[in-house]
């Protein structure tokens, strides 16, 4: 493979896909793609390898298989997937053995796509949300957190990328606007009046690519907070009824309501939703639309993914 080579852990899914899209887009960067995924013959895995992506097997619940697939790269993007098995535990191992591989391989680059531990802001005796787990406020983002510090001491040069709200969570996750009893369409965010910082997740893999291409030098030790757009409910709302051309009405619904939905992972999200709208103005500050852009000129906003993806939209 002619270029640096880039291990991408997660090839298959959301960010590592678009991490791997964007390297091999860019056919004179002096990068190359070497896409770990735990099945090679699957369909998203013969997809980047006819792109050009190096397809290679690697489960990160396999050390050895994690470190075998980082030999002989220059960098890595580290990503883990807590929705898959909502394990913090599970997690860590993942992270552990990534940030052990990188360590063992002597990378000269590694990004780490983080989130806040949101234990630094709400700590486990702030009785304003349940402590969940035992010993997490919101565990898809405290558990990242608490994972920095395994990348840290890794001593190998860490860019820390903090991500924002996917928007195809309005298409894959249960997010979209729903019919309510009169037939009109309903978009219910815990988000009270607050903005919700949100970004295209193939923008993600864009926004790396830059980071690597800025190098080590430029980067490594910082904490890079990425978004697209930061909205309200009610502006979600409104640009979804323009894209539509039908009224998408909001629903600030409360956290607490939200929290006791009763499907996987209600809390958390609850939790979540609770965390971006009481501490919005330092997560809007983390995520700086400015400098996103200038790592991803492409950067979609809200209104140009809408006009791509609005058939995707499940309108139940």
């Amino acid at each position: 493979m002619a270029g640096k080579i880039i291990a991408v852990a997660g090839a298959t899914g959301a960010q590592g896909g678009g991490v791997v899209r964007a390297i091999l887009a860019d056919k004179s960067g002096g990068f190359a793609a070497r896409a770990l995924t735990r099945d090679p013959k699957s369909d998203k895995a013969k997809a980047l390898a006819d792109l050009g992506a190096e397809v290679v097997q690697a489960d990160l619940h396999d050390a050895a298989s994690v470190r075998r697939a980082f030999d002989g790269a220059y960098g890595a993007y580290c990503v883990t997937f807590f929705w898959a098995h909502m394990s913090p535990e599970t997690e860590l191992k993942e992270a552990r053995s990534m940030a052990e591989a990188a360590k063992a391989a002597g990378l000269q680059h590694v990004i780490w796509s983080t989130l806040e531990d949101t234990r630094k802001s709400v700590p486990l005796s702030d009785d304003r949300m349940p402590t969940l787990m035992g010993k997490y406020k919101v565990p898809h983002f405290d558990v990242k957190g608490e994972a920095d510090a395994l990348f840290e001491a890794s001593g190998v040069p860490v860019t820390y990328l903090i991500a924002s709200f996917y928007w195809e969570n309005f298409i894959y996750f249960g997010m979209n606007p729903k019919k309510g009893p009169d037939g009109k369409l309903v978009l219910s965010l815990p988000m009270a009046d607050k903005k919700l910082s949100g970004i295209a997740a193939e923008d993600i893999g864009k926004v790396a690519y830059g980071i690597f291409k800025q190098g080590p030098a430029a980067t490594a030790g910082r904490r890079i907070g990425i978004v697209g757009e930061h909205l309200t409910g009610a502006e979600i709302a409104a640009k979804m009824s323009k894209a539509l051309g039908q009224p998408v009405e909001y629903n600030p619904v409360p956290f607490e309501v939200f929290r006791n939905l009763g499907f996987p992972g209600a809390d958390d999200l609850g939790n979540m939703f609770q965390f971006y709208a009481e501490f919005e103005e330092q997560l809007v500050a983390t995520r700086d639309l400015a400098k996103t852009r200038a790592l991803n000129p492409e950067l979609q906003t809200f209104d140009q993914w809408l006009a791509r993806n609005k058939d995707k939209l499940p309108l139940e």
